[in-house]
């Protein structure tokens, strides 16, 4: 039986000897990678954290302690150590646990997670309810130095070293987020390769002082010296003028040293930071060679750390993007690329390559990606924020004021859109076409295949104003791409397949289902029509129109919750030309967050593959 077997609660991890830990620690790691390389997961980020988080669970005591992940795609060995070990081999899957932080799951799981740089406010607000209540536990934030990048991150740190409460950050500096970190805090940080010299400085200054006979005013003068040059050789200046007690760099990989200064630690009643260093992807060497591919990962094989191909289908839409951009800027040179720490998932490094004065990375941090994209347009460039769905929704206000208030020509390329599959309702893109249709001035799309997806871009680009295209992930439909990239007819619906009984008027991802269900509705001898809207807005107005009033049953379907979405778009264009008694059947995400799951999994739970379309408008039919 190995150590972690023995382990069913963070109580039993502290009965275990300290000649154990090293150990249990390598039990864990060989747990995560074995349901990983099955799974898929987030590799690199936990196996980073292990002795971190067995040092945590060592010295305080969850869930009366509460213990707040940022991003929460690094706890992992957490879940392990609380209880879930029996269960952990479901992790990411269709009704198992999740792969962060839900507090339903758990008592020790303090704070839902999902979305980066959150845990230092989440932790502060934990804070002062304790100090309303009058208790005493211990609050600790989690964050890695990539999610220190985030905004939200300096706001938090801001207000909680204002009041000074006793909480605890731990700074978990690998060096990396999920690319290469960017900006001056990460600069400011990578000068911990100094600290080797800043412990030398000081254990010379101790090891010669100590053998002087001198006075306690010396050693008051070198230890103020001492901490002079600390302060200009590590982060500690920063974080100090925030209002926080500074301690380190320390191993995060020596559970020792990790141990005995958390033990230190906890005896403070300030707000207190701790500087970690570890390295991401730590004991499986394909994860420590490349902890970009490795920070969220589908299934591998264990040996060759090599990537398990899916099912095989088209180029990936996000390929398909990436590529086409490459091929409009070449032909422009006002085109600009901008991401949020994500050039790989977003399909630009390509571009990054190839265009590299015209390629932007702002870190995570929405916000200012939209406003930073404002800024290029209104400098005369045309700026393409590539996002995933549920991260722009960060940045709503900036693209309501600072983009559409402008009317300025960003162009949005929202990868994610609908359901993503494993990592759940924290990266669902469900809302986009609620939140971003009734904005003035946007004009939004979504292509029905990979091949659309090049010219929409091209649409987007051509405008002159705010534009929006949203995409799935995954692979397309593996059909021909056209050479060109050609702006199509803005507000121009395509009619696929024409009937008499009913209209299908479906949206992006789920028009290939609709033609599938409209054949199986064909074989039981009913005929309907099924229009490739193509944009939520503008809408097609005349050919809807037209349809509603030859047949008088409509069907919209789309991926994206129904209030507010494209379906509300179709009711509100037959209210406002008063056509009375036509018939709607909406199809969309219901008014609740969505499980994880495989896509197919998912749509098929929702109603939204093209056996449950076909059911759902059967069904409607016959009861109209």
């Amino acid at each position: 039986m190995s150590i972690l077997e023995t382990i069913n609660s963070p109580a039993d991890l502290k009965l275990l000897s300290a000649s154990q830990l090293p150990e249990l620690a390598e039990d864990l790691r060989k747990v995560i990678i074995q349901v990983c390389s099955s799974n898929g997961g987030h590799v690199a980020p936990s196996l980073g954290v292990v002795e971190l988080t067995i040092a945590l669970h060592r010295v305080f005591t969850t869930p009366a302690d509460k213990i707040l992940w940022d991003v929460g795609h690094q706890a992992y060995a957490h879940k392990l150590l609380t209880g879930r070990r029996k269960n952990f081999a479901t992790l990411r899957t269709f009704n198992g646990i999740s792969g962060f932080p839900k507090r339903h799951e758990s008592p020790h799981d303090a704070f839902d997670a999902g979305h980066s740089s959150t845990s230092i406010s989440a932790a502060t607000g934990f804070a002062a309810a304790r100090d309303l209540d009058g208790r005493k536990n211990k609050i600790l934030a989690v964050i890695g130095d990539g999610s220190m990048t985030g905004g939200i991150a300096y706001e938090g740190i801001n207000h909680a070293g204002h009041l000074n409460k006793d909480m605890i950050v731990i700074l978990n500096d690998n060096e990396m987020s999920i690319a290469e970190n960017v900006g001056a805090l990460s600069t400011f940080l990578a000068r911990t390769g100094s600290s080797e010299f800043v412990q030398r400085f000081k254990k010379r200054t101790e090891s010669f002082l100590n053998r002087l006979d001198v006075g306690k005013g010396v050693l008051h003068i070198a230890n103020k010296l001492e901490e002079y040059f600390k302060g200009l050789l590590t982060p500690g200046m920063l974080f100090e003028a925030f209002g926080f007690e500074y301690i380190g760099p320390i191993d995060g990989h020596d559970l020792p040293v990790l141990i005995e200064t958390l033990e230190n630690v906890k005896k403070f009643d300030n707000s207190v930071l701790v500087h970690v260093l570890t390295k991401k992807g730590k004991g499986y060497k394909p994860a420590e060679d490349n902890p970009s591919l490795f920070h969220g990962v589908g299934p591998f094989d264990i040996k060759s750390g090599k990537i398990i191909k899916g099912k095989k289908g088209g180029a990936s839409y996000t390929t398909v993007f990436g590529a086409a951009l490459c091929k409009l800027a070449a032909e422009d040179d006002r085109i600009t690329a901008i991401t949020a720490a994500m050039p790989e998932g977003t399909g630009l490094s390509g571009f990054s390559k190839e265009f590299p004065e015209r390629f932007f990375d702002v870190g995570i941090a929405e916000q200012h990606g939209v406003t930073f994209a404002a800024g290029l347009a209104v400098g005369g460039y045309r700026a393409v924020f590539a996002v995933y769905s549920s991260f722009l929704q960060r940045a709503y206000d900036q693209v309501c004021h600072d983009v559409c208030l402008q009317n300025l020509p960003v162009t949005f390329a929202i990868d994610r859109g609908g359901v993503v599959g494993n990592d759940g309702p924290t990266h669902h893109g469900a809302f986009d076409l609620s939140y971003l249709r009734h904005l003035p001035n946007m004009t939004l799309m979504a292509p029905k295949d990979e091949n659309e997806l090049q010219h929409m871009l091209a649409t987007a680009i051509s405008l002159g104003s705010p534009a929006a295209i949203r995409y799935p992930r995954g692979n397309g439909y593996g059909v021909p791409l056209d050479q060109t990239c050609k702006p199509l007819d803005v507000g121009r619906a395509e009619l696929l397949r024409d009937g008499n009984k009913a209209a299908v008027i479906a949206i992006g991802t789920m028009v290939h289902p609709a033609m599938e269900a409209a054949a199986l509705l064909a074989a039981q001898g009913i005929s309907v029509s099924v229009v490739n809207a193509r944009f939520i807005k503008p809408l097609d107005e005349a050919l809807i129109i037209s349809l509603a009033e030859n047949c008088g049953i409509l069907i919209t379907i789309e991926e994206n919750v129904l209030q507010g979405g494209f379906g509300t778009a179709v009711l509100e264009l037959l209210e406002l030309h008063d056509l009375k008694g036509i018939k709607v059947l909406r199809l969309g995400y219901p008014d609740s967050y969505i499980s994880q799951g495989e896509q197919h999994e998912l749509r098929s739970m929702l109603g939204l593959d093209s056996a449950g379309i076909f059911s759902s408008i059967s069904n409607f039919l016959i009861n109209k």
